[in-house]
């Protein structure tokens, strides 16, 4: 090998790409980058104020193109465990989602609201809503433990409502679209795994089956903010303390999974990793064992991605709720490869951007080594 081609194989990609505008429906974007969907809890009886609106813009101004929000509670009783959580119904919570959205807009960024229901995760001693009892596909735990009670028909017909209600609500607010919180073994996602759908009334069984209610609830939703308002859907394979759970244990089950979602009105699909370098199935052979979970839904779905997990920094998230939860910044020469080959439309920042909210643009100057680490207090303030 000559020293010429060494030369341009050492070449560290570019990271101009990421810094051209993105475009899907009402989705104007500035650039590549969004800020990932981080539970923060600071919103006083589930009202976002003026410091969850600094938040944000902040980001903005450090260069971030999109922010996905906190999830947000959606307008069921049973929704939620906390009441700093922040909440999209009421008219206060919606008024301090006004001043977020107004202040991201000024900052020249753009915002979407994650929509939120846990299900079976808000647990048998909530402090919202303390007498409304937990809900779920199959009033099932992840960990298979009888826990709360099956939704009934009824219910499902309430809950369609209130995810369309919210949704509604957060277009006469000023979003720029929604996200759909379908992963990590919440609400939808718990309609997805056969360990929490044990259902015999079509809402379970096959894989497909087990996709019905969610799809029903993105059609809903579809119906009622019209065509141009875009919706994106996060979704995982892994689930709170199940790392190893799978979904789809194969391209062709991933693509049964999906398609009925992107049929009912999908635009975006968020592909919630713990690393986003990881293989999505590594018992393929050759190149498609290399290829990641957000590149295998972009292949087999054709609309854009967003990637995600431990961007920039050198430990998964979970070590964040521990003592040791400290993280040192890296490189992102797989990210830009990943980029370089169609794997991706858009990448979700977390940890790095709670500790420092100047990370993109620091990227974009090259300026990385003045990027700032992360340490647990970056979780513990909202800055």
């Amino acid at each position: 090998m000559t020293e010429i081609s060494e030369a341009i194989e050492q070449t560290p990609l570019p990271v101009d790409g990421l810094f051209e505008p993105f475009t899907v429906k009402s989705l104007e974007l500035k650039n590549r980058f969004a800020m990932a969907p981080m539970t923060r809890a600071f919103s006083p009886d589930g009202v976002p104020g003026q410091d969850v609106a600094d938040y944000y813009t902040r980001r903005v101004t450090g260069g971030t193109g999109l922010i996905i929000t906190e999830g947000t509670y959606i307008p069921d009783p049973s929704a939620g465990p906390f009441t700093t959580v922040p909440r999209l119904y009421g008219d206060e919570s919606l008024a301090g989602w006004k001043r977020v959205v107004d202040s991201v807009h000024a900052a020249g960024g753009s915002i979407i609201p994650q929509l939120w229901h846990l299900g079976v995760e808000r647990g048998a001693k909530p402090r919202l809503n303390p007498d409304v009892q937990t809900t779920s596909p199959s009033g099932l735990s992840l960990d298979g433990v009888p826990l709360g009670r099956e939704f009934s028909t009824a219910d499902l017909d309430d809950l369609r409502d209130a995810w369309v209600s919210a949704a509604v609500s957060a277009k006469k607010t000023g979003f720029d679209g929604i996200e759909l919180h379908g992963a990590h073994g919440y609400l939808l996602d718990q309609f997805l795994w056969e360990k929490t759908n044990l259902r015999t009334d079509g809402y379970g069984g096959s894989l497909r089956a087990r996709t019905r209610f969610p799809a029903e609830i993105v059609a809903a939703i579809r119906a009622a903010v019209g065509e141009d308002f875009a919706i994106v859907y996060r979704y995982s394979q892994w689930k709170s303390n199940h790392y190893d759970a799978r979904l789809a244990q194969s391209p062709t089950e991933l693509e049964e999974m999906l398609s009925p979602l992107v049929d009912a009105g999908v635009d975006v699909l968020h592909v919630s990793t713990r690393r986003h370098w990881d293989a999505a199935f590594p018992e393929l052979d050759g190149n498609d064992g290399q290829l990641g979970l957000a590149g295998w839904t972009k292949r087999l779905t054709g609309v854009p991605t967003i990637t995600v997990g431990s961007v920039g920094l050198n430990k998964v998230f979970t070590t964040a709720f521990t003592a040791e939860g400290a993280a040192e910044t890296t490189g992102v020469d797989r990210l830009l490869q990943q980029y370089e080959d169609g794997e991706f439309d858009m990448v979700a920042i977390g940890r790095a951007l709670l500790a420092d909210p100047e990370w993109v643009n620091k990227l974009r100057t090259g300026d990385t080594d003045k990027q700032i680490a992360y340490a647990n207090e970056h979780r513990e303030v909202l800055y």
